[in-house]
């Protein structure tokens, strides 16, 4: 018998933290690449999710699909049912401005949203949500170590991915400095928020809206391959001096 309506996966299969793909094949790229003794714990509708050990660290991994609603599922069933306490989104995203290039990491730092999921939620207020402070050190620090090209600031999530007007429609928060967009952060952010849990959203550039710039699908695995190992290694790493956890950055 299923735990939730959407996984398989019995309590205590998690690790208290969760690197969330948004590609199946991408959580079982990072399982059989990075992880030591990963099982498998859920293939319900192919959202694949593993459990082994970074490390010596236990990690899970679970997908998330694609857009606010998919993920805002499983995080809310991974913190709610799971007992999870730290989720760290590993995706893709587009360049919304002209300095972040292909293939650099943007590591957001707080999330807008045109999607109507908020506003069911908070009524007047266009609330935003913004990463946990002590993850987003630990990434930051991180990130300069490995000498990694690397964007931090705030970023855009939207449910359209296809849109007549592709760069148009991002002029307010372009304006406000937004790094780039993807479908997921804000929901990940919101519901970490709700539970009070840890979250952090790092994604790799894989196109920019900008100047119309794209990677090759063919190349991605191998992109990923900083932000994964940057992801794990903040993950596993001391908490940051000063910064209590979970603590969303204010």
């Amino acid at each position: 018998m299923q735990t939730t309506p959407h996984n398989e996966a019995n309590r205590g299969d998690y690790a208290e933290t969760v690197l969330l793909p948004g590609d199946p094949q991408r959580t079982e790229w990072i399982a059989a690449t990075f992880l030591q003794d990963a099982r498998c714990i859920n293939r319900v509708r192919g959202a694949l999710a593993y459990t082994g050990r970074y490390r010596g660290s236990p990690i899970s991994l679970h997908t998330t699909g694609i857009g606010a609603p998919s993920l805002a599922i499983y995080a809310h069933e991974l913190l709610e049912t799971y007992g999870a306490k730290t989720l760290i989104r590993v995706g893709t995203c587009g360049g919304l401005a002209e300095h972040v290039k292909l293939r650099s990491l943007v590591i957001s730092q707080s999330s807008s949203s045109d999607s109507a999921i908020n506003r069911q939620l908070f009524g007047v207020y266009d609330y935003a949500p913004s990463a946990d402070f002590d993850l987003l050190c630990r990434a930051a620090r991180r990130a300069a170590e490995m000498g990694l090209v690397h964007h931090i600031g705030q970023t855009a999530s939207s449910d359209v991915f296809y849109h007549p007007d592709v760069l148009g429609r991002f002029a307010g928060v372009r304006a406000h400095g937004a790094l780039a967009v993807d479908m997921e952060t804000n929901a990940l952010y919101t519901v970490a928020a709700r539970f009070g849990a840890k979250a952090l959203s790092i994604c790799t550039v894989v196109d920019s809206l900008v100047n119309g710039e794209d990677t090759d699908s063919a190349e991605r695995q191998e992109l990923f391959t900083d932000m994964v190992r940057l992801a794990l290694d903040v993950a596993i790493s001391p908490v940051s001096v000063g910064a209590e956890p979970g603590s969303p950055l204010r």
